[in-house]
């Protein structure tokens, strides 16, 4: 009989799990709903606001128009429609004149963020990304105020991509996943603060949601400290990932200091062993990153091969850098890609 009650009792528990998760989902797709009718309507106040002020909202007419649509709108629908906040809605149509340009996966909140970029190609970058990647309002923050455009752009090879572009089947755009410096200021380890190589792994693997939104899209976890022998030696490669994207296993190892020829001739035999061991049918061949404190680029350029697309080196901050020590990173590897 106690038997009976107990199965029964967990049955219930299953069934209640089940209902349970049917109701989240209704309750997902009823907000995503209105969520995105919301920003629909917005779009269009915005528009009838443009083309009734014209360019210039804070004129006579402007003023009156708005605080006679914020007066009415308020007293009608209740909060939400002041006029700093109609004027937001204008600036809404102006930044994304085209209705058909509108992510339904973004909110009212994603698209407040995303005016207050001014470059339209940076903005539209953004946009895409945000809504692909899933990004909250706050990852979206936190990837502008990284830079992660700019980042991501001062990464790529542009000769190397642009000469891809010219053959009928171009290799995977490895150089556009990587990022040059990472910032990683979501450990919450300070400036010249000591730390060991095995700190940071364990801290990157307590963040790892953190970690993977500044890798970037496409990128899953494998493994940590992996390890594998030759000839009775053994060997560790810090993270393993797996980019579905690229279709390739992405390998990281930390330096906390300078990095060496040693360094990167290491992170070669790692990808050279997978490459040869443990590549799975239909994948590309592994990339390697070596993330260090300190990246001197002359033993980069002479210890890596010419035309090399598998080893990379990049550094990476603890800490959230100023806007000039970022724009003096980028500039540098701007220079680098030019030199």
């Amino acid at each position: 009989m106690n038997d009976e009650i107990i199965t029964a009792e967990g049955n219930s528990e299953e069934i209640y799990s089940s209902i349970r998760s049917f109701v989240i989902t209704a309750q997902n797709r009823v907000y995503a709903a209105v969520n995105s009718a919301m920003v629909i309507a917005y779009w269009e106040i915005g528009e009838q606001i443009c083309k009734a002020c014209g360019e210039n909202d804070r004129a006579e007419y402007g003023k009156s128009l708005l605080k006679y649509l914020s007066d009415r709108l308020t007293a009608e629908f209740g909060k939400g429609f002041d006029e700093s906040n109609l004027r937001r809605m204008r600036q809404f149509y102006s930044a994304y004149p085209i209705r058909g340009t509108l992510c339904h996966e973004l909110s009212w909140s994603h698209y407040r963020v995303l005016m207050k970029i001014e470059d339209k190609t940076i903005r539209d970058f953004y946009t895409e990304e945000c809504a692909k990647s899933a990004w909250s309002v706050r990852q979206l923050e936190r990837q502008i105020n990284t830079m992660y455009y700019q980042r991501l752009l001062a990464s790529q090879d542009k000769a190397a991509v642009s000469a891809e572009i010219q053959t009928s089947t171009p290799k995977p755009e490895y150089v556009k996943a990587i990022k040059d410096p990472y910032i990683m200021e979501f450990l919450q380890i300070q400036p010249d603060t000591h730390v060991y190589e095995s700190d940071i792994e364990q801290a990157l693997i307590n963040h790892l949601q953190q970690f993977l939104l500044e890798l970037g899209r496409g990128f899953s976890f494998v493994s940590r400290q992996k390890r594998f022998t030759l000839d009775g030696q053994d060997f560790f490669i810090d993270l393993v990932f797996y980019n579905y994207i690229l279709k390739c296993f992405v390998l990281f190892d930390l330096k906390t200091d300078k990095l060496t020829h040693q360094d990167l001739g290491q992170m070669q035999m790692y990808v050279n062993y997978y490459t040869r061991e443990l590549m799975n049918e239909g994948d590309n061949p592994p990339i390697g990153i070596v993330l260090c404190a300190e990246k001197n680029d002359a033993v980069v350029k002479y210890t890596l091969p010419e035309g090399n697309n598998q080893i990379f080196a990049s550094k990476y901050f603890t800490y959230l850098p100023t806007e000039d020590e970022l724009k003096r990173e980028l500039r540098m590897d701007e220079f680098r890609m030019t030199d």
